[in-house]
């Protein structure tokens, strides 16, 4: 009989166990594999060369987390069921499972306003129906509907155990040390009351320092202005890809991807949809781009050649929008050096923006030694706070590096 109870080892966060048998059983999934072709960062290795980790990763990354974190809560007096545990674990093991090509990349391009989250449930269900009904209390924590609040939030907050795992790992392959945080002092620190999910007081700054890696990296990697670009240029890519096979042209594209290229209409998922999802990864879109870069349509062609050799169009990134005349300038002399009459596909602006950290949103509470409870902001002690409860906005403006 196959020993399913193994220890798999992790360059982020050491040696990760898989205590339950139908976490190895999920792992060795069709679906789950497949989340190894899935960048986790998208096209961030063109900035940050390290940055080839998967989806995969992170996944077992955020279990092995979510496991210590139970592990924390049980030695603090929280009654944990072993069956609250296997579905926590298998809850936050497949909360990426509905992830496409390219991560966030490419969510909502491929059928039509279908999140990844809304395909995960999708995909957990079936899964839940394959194992016979085991995966019911990971989808019931999943979705927020277990009367057990504290389980959602591990799974899904402004600290949940997803986050601490990119921020760490993202931190790691990128090699920018902002971003890591002491994950083990703060699930150290983690507690429950009322069912919800609290932080002990003198937690605090390991909360803050959390709070502001999390605001570092995302101005200096996530929303870097050339990575902000590499993730629109994929969708332009796309969205030009659909546009000309829209107009009858024969695209050359592996065949799953040629499907989502066709079909338009995703109302319901079909058993093909499905079928056809989760075959599909980053090795057919990465193949179709180096393919189109001899495509005969210039856009097309001089999009791909910007992902596949690393051209990239001259960028400049502002705190203020950019005026429509200055784009307009832009546009036309992109048409005249290139003599085309769509400048507007190579030339455009996009903006990113962050709020550190929402007070409506699922606020992070504190307990004092009495058990009162109160919210981060509330704290004497806080430090940082002030800096990032405002929501900060860049805009990126983009064209052609030939008409400088």
């Amino acid at each position: 009989m196959q020993n399913k109870l193994k220890i798999i080892n992790d360059p982020v966060h050491g040696f990760i166990k898989i205590p339950h048998e139908i976490l190895f059983d999920i792992i060795e999934h069709p679906y789950f594999q497949r989340l190894r072709r899935i960048s986790q960062t998208g096209l961030l290795s063109l900035i940050f060369p390290g940055a080839k980790h998967t989806r995969f990763h992170h996944a077992l990354g955020a279990m092995n987390l979510m496991f210590k974190a139970l592990e924390t809560l049980k030695l603090k007096g929280v009654k944990v069921s072993k069956e609250e545990e296997k579905a926590a674990m298998l809850a936050i093991l497949l909360h990426d499972i509905g992830h496409g090509p390219f991560s966030h990349a490419l969510e909502n391009m491929l059928m039509d306003d279908w999140h990844h989250e809304k395909i995960s449930i999708l995909l957990m269900n079936r899964l839940n129906k394959e194992f016979k009904g085991k995966l019911d209390l990971a989808i019931e924590m999943f979705q927020g509907k277990y009367h057990r609040s504290f389980f959602n939030q591990l799974i899904s907050s402004q600290l949940d155990v997803d986050r601490m795992d990119y921020l760490k790992r993202d931190s790691f392959y990128t090699g920018v040390s902002e971003g890591s945080v002491n994950v083990e002092r703060i699930i150290s620190m983690m507690n429950v009351s009322d069912e919800k999910l609290v932080i002990d007081a003198k937690g605090i700054y390991s909360i803050e320092n959390y709070l502001t890696a999390r605001m570092f990296m995302y101005w200096q990697v996530y929303y870097h202005k050339t990575a902000a670009l590499a993730e629109h240029i994929l969708v332009q890519i796309l969205n030009r890809a659909k546009y000309l096979v829209s107009q009858n042209v024969d695209l050359e594209a592996p065949s799953n991807l040629k499907y989502f290229l066709v079909k338009n209409k995703f109302d319901e998922a079909t058993e093909e949809d499905i079928r056809r999802f989760t075959m599909l990864d980053d090795m057919d879109v990465f193949q179709a781009i180096k393919v189109w870069t001899e495509n005969e349509d210039f856009v097309l062609s001089k999009l791909c050649r910007t992902v596949i050799y690393r051209e990239f169009p001259k960028s400049i990134i502002s705190s203020k929008p950019f005026s429509e005349d200055f784009l307009k300038q832009k546009v036309e002399k992109v048409n005249q050096y290139f003599k085309i009459e769509n400048g507007e596909e190579l030339v455009g602006q996009i903006s990113r923006s962050l709020l550190p950290y929402d007070t409506e949103k699922q606020p992070i509470y504190l307990m004092d030694k009495t058990g009162s409870k109160f919210k981060l902001e509330e704290s004497e002690n806080q430090i940082l706070f002030g800096c990032m409860e405002n929501a900060t906005k860049k805009y990126i403006i983009y064209f052609p590096r030939e008409i400088l």
